[in-house]
Order: C-alpha cells, then sequence, then structure tokens
C-alpha cells in the first residue's frame, strides 16, 4: 500500500505550532494513521485536538482506550495517559511518569516500533528535553525511519537535538518541509522511464 503502516510524532515545548504546521500541511489523502504524543500537564483541557482540527482535513481525534487506527486520521495522547500502539488500535494506561512525562513519547514510539517494526516512521519536534530520543533510535533499529525537525527552526531546540545526537541517519528537515517530507516516504517516486535514444 504504501510506505509506512503508522507515523508517531513527539512534540513538547512550543509544539502547538509545530504541530499545526505539521499537520495543516498534510494532504487530505494522506493514509497512514498519525499519532500525536504532546507533553501537557495532567489537568490540560482537551483543546488540542480542535485546534489542530481547525487547521486540517484529516480527522483529529483525542484518543481513547481501543480506539481503532483508520487512515486519513490523526490521534492525540490524552493528557495524564501513556499511548501505546497495538496492532490496529491504541491503548492507554497510567503506569508511572516517565522522565516526568505522561503522555511519554518514548512509551509511544517504542510501542509502535515493536508493534508495527519496518513501517513506523517516527516524528521528533520541538521541545525542552530528551524524551523521544531512545524511542526514536528504536524505532530505527527495528528497521523504521526517522525525521528529526531540524533545530535551528524549532521554538526549543534541545529535544531536536538529543534526538539527532540518538539518531545520527536520522533525516534532519526544517519544519515547513516535513509534511512533504513525510509524504514522499510514504509514496515513493516512481522513476521516469529512460528516454530511448
Amino acid at each position: 500500500m504504501s510506505g509506512a503502516s503508522i507515523v508517531v510524532v513527539g512534540a513538547s515545548w512550543g509544539g502547538l505550532a509545530a504541530l499545526t504546521c505539521l499537520i495543516g500541511s498534510l494532504p487530505a489523502d494522506f493514509e497512514v494513521p498519525v499519532i500525536i504524543v504532546q507533553h501537557r500537564s495532567r489537568n490540560a483541557d482537551n483543546l488540542l485536538a480542535g485546534l489542530l482540527q481547525d487547521a486540517t482535513p484529516l480527522k483529529v481525534i483525542d484518543a481513547e482506550d481501543k480506539e481503532p487506527l483508520l487512515p486519513r486520521s490523526v490521534y492525540i495522547a490524552p493528557a495524564n495517559y501513556h499511548m501505546l500502539v497495538e496492532h490496529g488500535h491504541l491503548s492507554l494506561t497510567t503506569d508511572p511518569l516517565v522522565r516526568f512525562s505522561r503522555p511519554s513519547i518514548d512509551v509511544t514510539f517504542l510501542s509502535a516500533a515493536d508493534t508495527y517494526p519496518r513501517s513506523t516512521i517516527g516524528v521528533i519536534l520541538t521541545g525542552a528535553n530528551d524524551d523521544g530520543a531512545r524511542g526514536l533510535r528504536h524505532i530505527v533499529d527495528r528497521g523504521g525511519r526517522a525525521i528529526v525537525q531540524d533545530p535551528a527552526t524549532a521554538e526549543s531546540p534541545v529535544m531536536p537535538n538529543a534526538a539527532q545526537r540518538a539518531v545520527p541517519e536520522a533525516s534532519v528537515v526544517p519544519l515547513p518541509d516535513i509534511a512533504e517530507h513525510l509524504v514522499k516516504m510514504i509514496r515513493p517516486q516512481t522513476q521516469p522511464a529512460a528516454t530511448a535514444r
């Protein structure tokens, strides 16, 4: 079908603007489910999904336990829950905080890599800690692919820098170009036939 089964995205400080740019730039026929883990406080409201929905024709969903994974859909990890990727659906847990965070980017990335090895694309965006670096490394080690926001385009470069150190082979892409890069990864361009002479 495509070059991926799932796209997982991690963001922290500055994430709303970065996610709006990324999700708002994806085409309406983007078939691969997109899962977003944005750090937020345990008492955060659920406005994130609505704000992103305003930017995209894709369906944006506040994930619930056993939420089915569907094409042309974007799933948001709820505040104060870790989100795990399972075959065909998501699950939520209240396991202990990881790196002071719940939801944790690493938790979601690790589960995605184990569930969809060789067909997960991980994306690390702006943030002020190193959450996601270990998970992105695991995605690549399991045969998946990695994109890191160019730190020069990040509101906070700490998280992209940590991801680059952990995954030096990741594609480093300026924020405005990440959506196009994802589309090219998922829909490999066919080579034009050689012109007969």
